[in-house]
């Protein structure tokens, strides 16, 4: 059984607020727990959004730049990823879509002899989809009936359906107080369908976890300290971790830097892929050098690309909708969803190319000057579209199939090199064959972002692994049950472990390894000392 003594300012310290990190907040704080959570991104109310991502400022994560908002790029060797940033993490950014893996996932080679992964999660999906307020979309907007019309067209019919998404479906912007958690949560507002959810639902009708699991966690005497990056994390006395840590933080958004640090007889890494395997990775060299040697690999991308579709008729609207409206089960391993943008949100119209493919640069750049020499007018409406949100239906495929890279410590933060399988690809033919349909049943030209087309470098939106699980050391950063190895009192609960490729989006599964892995941990024992000595509000601003 777990206690604490009052020489820790708090049982559990939570770095990060996403999917993983917000689960164990609430449900370490359900047990009796004391629990501060530290988060780099900042606090974000309805009107913190944009009205589009032409809003740089508010939009982007570039702290060099003095941009705070919550969508962040990242550019490796051999991927560029997107995530978010913020109390909140990826729900902020994310396209509220929660599917289920197919049983590929949970049967996979690289995980699947661990335990009975279907059965044993199967009631956290549940948990976890009652508690983002899962529903079923119930409106068909233009993107979905064309993707309806393609499945029709390939002979999938039956594998086509809207999605289960965390949104309120209540009347449009008609406030309503909490419908989710017995009055609990906080006011709602009904979903406008204005396809803003991935700019930040600025109608109160998103579940994004801050008003969820992170409400009632602080409801609950969770701490959440924002705009705080945590840099070091170090062994209190014992060398495992079993006496606990010390946890330095640093201002992530002051010009002068603002440090300071809390002890914890219990941590939890949840920053994300990229935020917790590049910490642990720092950690390795100084502070853990216990770590398994796996810290950094099995790194995945969901073996996805992204395809947009701009159309030429003039009748035609994208801009309406929830983010990921429907899904298309192409083949076994393959998934296919449009993705929209509000109307105005023409930020990537700039990143523009067309599809095309090529073994090497200098292919690929003749590609596509000959596509622009065969198809000038086509080349010029898609480039200058009067908004390209309301006329662009982006494609995001998604497979299970499996590749690896490795995540390293560089010059200027993480590096990626190749681990096993055949590197991602920028050009997947599927993809690029289902796109053209697409393009034609909404008379439209298929592109991609000049990223992808002449550098070759694929884009992803679900960067996941770097600290899967394994039997041992050898085989993974930690065991079935999110313990890290090496380590005592030591927990890993976000998208780095997730240990194959799910094929779909990937936070409803988060979500639950996260509550499977705090369902573990027994309650406090209530005749323990206090598990803090320091009482901070509830929202701790810098």
């Amino acid at each position: 059984m777990m206690s604490t003594s009052a020489k820790h300012d708090y049982d559990f310290v939570v770095i990060g607020s996403g999917f993983g990190g917000s689960v164990a907040a609430l449900r370490l704080a359900e047990k009796g727990y004391s629990v501060l959570v530290l988060e780099k991104g900042k606090w974000f109310t309805a009107d913190d959004f944009p009205r589009s991502n032409w809003n740089l400022r508010r939009w982007m994560w570039l702290p060099a730049f003095r941009f705070f908002g919550f969508f962040k790029i990242t550019f490796f060797r051999h991927i560029t990823t997107l995530s978010g940033v913020g109390v909140g993490g990826g729900s902020l950014v994310y396209a509220n879509t929660l599917p289920v893996p197919k049983a590929d996932f949970f049967e996979s080679v690289s995980w699947g002899h661990l335990a009975d992964w279907q059965k044993e999660l199967k009631p956290f999906y549940e948990k976890a989809q009652e508690m983002m307020g899962t529903a079923v979309n119930p409106v068909l907007k233009t993107g979905d009936l064309a993707l309806k019309k393609l499945a029709e067209n390939i002979g999938k019919s039956k594998d086509f359906r809207p999605t289960n998404v965390a949104v309120f479906f209540g009347k449009p912007q008609e406030t309503v107080p909490d419908p989710y958690f017995g009055g609990e949560g906080p006011e709602r507002a009904g979903c406008n369908f204005c396809a803003g959810c991935m700019i930040g639902c600025r109608y109160n009708a998103k579940n994004t976890l801050d008003k969820n699991y992170l409400y009632l966690a602080q409801k609950k005497g969770a701490q959440i300290q924002a705009e705080s990056e945590v840099y070091d994390v170090c062994p209190l006395n014992e060398t495992d971790g079993s006496d606990g840590y010390r946890i330095k933080w640093k201002s992530a958004t002051r010009f002068f830097k603002k440090r300071g640090e809390w002890t914890a007889r219990n941590v939890v890494f949840a920053g994300g892929a990229l935020g917790t395997v590049k910490l642990l990775l720092n950690l390795k060299e100084k502070s853990l050098p216990g770590l398994s040697k796996k810290v950094g690999a099995d790194i995945r991308t969901n073996s996805e690309c992204l395809i947009g579709v701009t159309t030429f008729d003039k009748e035609t609207v994208f801009s309406e909708g929830v983010a990921i409206g429907s899904i298309v089960h192409t083949d076994a391993h393959s998934h296919l969803e449009p993705v929209r943008y509000p109307a105005g949100s023409g930020f990537w119209r700039f990143l523009g190319s067309p599809l095309v493919s090529g073994k090497n640069v200098l292919t690929r750049l003749f590609n596509i000057l000959k596509d622009y020499l065969l198809h000038p007018v086509d080349n010029l409406k898609a480039y200058f579209v009067s908004d390209w949100a309301k006329k662009t239906q982006v494609l995001l495929f998604m497979q299970t199939l499996n590749n690896t890279l490795r995540f390293s410590r560089g010059l200027f933060g993480l590096k990626s090199s190749l681990s096993s399988g055949p590197a991602p690809t920028a050009y997947i033919p599927e993809a690029g064959e289902l796109a053209n349909q697409y393009a034609e049943i909404v008379d439209g030209k298929a592109t991609a972002l000049i990223s992808e087309t002449l550098l070759g470098i694929p884009t992803t939106a679900h960067i996941l692994g770097g600290a899967v699980m394994g039997r041992n050391s050898t085989e993974g950063a930690i065991d079935k049950d999110n313990r890290a190895f090496g380590y005592k009192n030591m927990y890993i609960c976000d998208g780095s472990t997730l240990s194959a490729n799910p094929g779909v989006n990937p936070s409803l599964t988060i979500l639950a390894l996260a509550e499977r892995a705090m369902n573990k941990i027994p309650a406090k024992i209530k005749s323990a000392a206090p598990g803090g000595n320091y009482q901070m509000p509830s929202k701790i601003e810098k």
